[in-house]
């Protein structure tokens, strides 16, 4: 084979080979979200999130998880977070406002969103957090779980405690889950019922949760907390509501929907600036 020939197999190999990631600017935003395909972080310029004071009715929730990125983005110790519970309670909504409040207090901290398919790509994505000196990471999963043949739950461990690395020191994990053990209660119990030793059937899907330093729990709320969400939104925006007639409208949307919550207050909250001609 000719030097020629030999050149143009190289070539070929090039064009076939990923380009390199181009190293991420983090000045670009105070937050992110990780693609892959290629691997990119691409900066949001403007977060959708409710703010801190709004979030009404999570009280411990609120200040055990502000404390513990408080601590973070001063580079102190800090432990990786689980907020678990029941739907449309404010868990995600709860991160992003703390987020914002660490940076409304001076603090450097950016916020990296990981979807739960993208997983098995978080150690290139550590990689780049990893050698960004200078900058502290809030690493932010949305919505955990896994399913009985779901292997993406072991990728995660890199993040939590695992591999020779470990977690960068300048990284931790806040996730979001309606599970507990970020698994279905009848497939633990049912891997347990089917297993030669029962007590180690699900111990290393189980123990995944055990690895957060921090459990949060999300229960639903009471009428008082879902009309004091109301109330809090319609002050934020000066909206001026009969506090009667607003009661009455708040009870029959959240009978309509068969629940309370926070996303169910602030739904009706939007209904009701809406029909009021006012902009949220």
């Amino acid at each position: 084979m000719s030097e020629a020939d030999l050149g143009r197999i190289a070539e070929a190999l090039e064009r076939l080979s990923p380009p390199a990631s181009p190293v991420p600017d983090f000045e670009a935003a105070d937050a992110f979200i990780w693609h892959v395909g290629p691997d990119r972080l691409e900066p949001v310029a403007e977060v959708n999130r409710v703010a801190l004071p709004l979030l009404l009715g999570i009280d411990r929730a609120r200040d055990t998880l502000l404390a513990n990125t408080l601590q973070f983005a001063r580079g102190h110790g800090a432990n990786n977070a689980l907020l678990w519970g029941a739907r449309g309670m404010g868990k995600s909504s709860l991160i992003k406002a703390v987020h914002a409040e660490v940076r409304g207090q001076g603090l450097s901290c950016k916020l990296v969103e990981i979807q739960r398919e993208d997983l098995p790509s978080v150690g290139r994505l550590l990689g780049h957090l990893r050698r960004a000196a200078g900058h502290r990471f809030v690493l932010f999963c949305d919505d955990l779980s896994f399913s009985h043949d779901d292997q993406h739950y072991k990728s995660l461990k890199a993040v939590l405690d695992g591999g020779i690395e470990g977690r960068p020191a300048n990284v931790i994990l806040y996730a979001t889950s309606n599970r507990r053990h970020l698994m279905p209660r009848d497939m633990i119990e049912n891997e347990r019922s089917t297993a030669i030793n029962p007590s180690e059937a699900v111990e290393e899907k189980v123990s995944l949760s055990d690895r957060f330093g921090l459990w949060l729990g999300f229960h639903p709320c009471s009428q008082d907390d879902y009309l004091a969400m109301i109330d809090g939104y319609c002050r934020a925006w000066g909206l001026e509501v009969e506090p009667d007639t607003l009661r009455a409208e708040a009870i029959e949307w959240q009978a309509t929907r068969g629940a309370r919550s926070g996303r169910v207050a602030w739904q009706f909250f939007c209904d009701l600036a809406g029909r009021r001609g006012r902009a949220v």
